[in-house]
């Protein structure tokens, strides 16, 4: 979790976050990250909170890491586990740094009572307001990724917006790794939603992400 000005309580969080990368670059396999300055964006313009609490933010973290490990719980008939994913999103060893986002978005104790469809979950997992890094993926290009989706889907739905979305978005996705977009899908929904998708994409506009830690830890 990557610290934030705007929701600190502590002074050092830039410098821990900054010493543990050295670790995190050639230890871990997977990294997802999550920015707190995100989470925080997203509760105040979508789900309109004034004032969010750490209690909102974790709910936010919890319900795209729940979506991200749904294909170690439960069956489904296209699953991945993590060191599926990790072999599907990790061209280079040490660009494993992935940035993460959940559709539908709704706060704490809410349920969504509008029944959303394929085509509109795929379009929010695509927007730069629902992804939980602070960093544009306009302003870099997606190596790969990943959406998994939970409910009665179709898979043939299912491919064909990720399809659209892939040539929407062609000058977003670099052209030299082919088939770069994987798709799982676990037939049994979040609590509280009919249907739901969660995306891990890797992009190279994460470094808008480490610049701005860095630029704080220098200051």
């Amino acid at each position: 979790v990557v610290p934030s000005p705007k929701v600190s309580d502590t002074v050092v969080e830039p410098y821990n976050a900054t010493l543990s990368v050295h670790q995190l670059v050639e230890n871990s396999d997977e990294t997802f990250c999550i920015d707190n300055e995100a989470l925080y964006e997203i509760c105040m313009r979508t789900l309109k909170l004034s004032n969010p609490s750490y209690g909102d933010l974790n709910h936010l973290v919890s319900a795209v890491m729940s979506g991200v490990t749904t294909c170690l719980r439960f069956p489904g008939q296209l699953n991945s586990d993590l060191r599926k994913l990790a072999v599907n999103m990790v061209p280079f060893p040490r660009l494993h740094f992935f940035m993460v986002g959940f559709a539908p978005l709704t706060s704490r104790g809410a349920h969504s009572f509008r029944a959303v469809t394929v085509p509109e979950l795929t379009q929010q997992m695509y927007d730069p307001k629902n992804m939980m890094a602070a960093s544009d993926f306009r302003n870099g290009r997606y190596l790969t990724c990943s959406a998994i989706f939970r409910g009665k889907v179709s898979m043939k739905e299912v491919e064909d917006q990720m399809r659209n979305v892939q040539n929407k978005n062609a000058a977003y996705f670099v052209e030299w790794i082919p088939n770069n977009v994987q798709t799982a899908l676990c037939s049994i929904p979040p609590r509280g939603l009919k249907m739901s998708s969660t995306f891990v994409g890797n992009s190279t506009s994460i470094q808008e992400l480490f610049k701005r830690v860095g630029d704080q830890f220098t200051a």
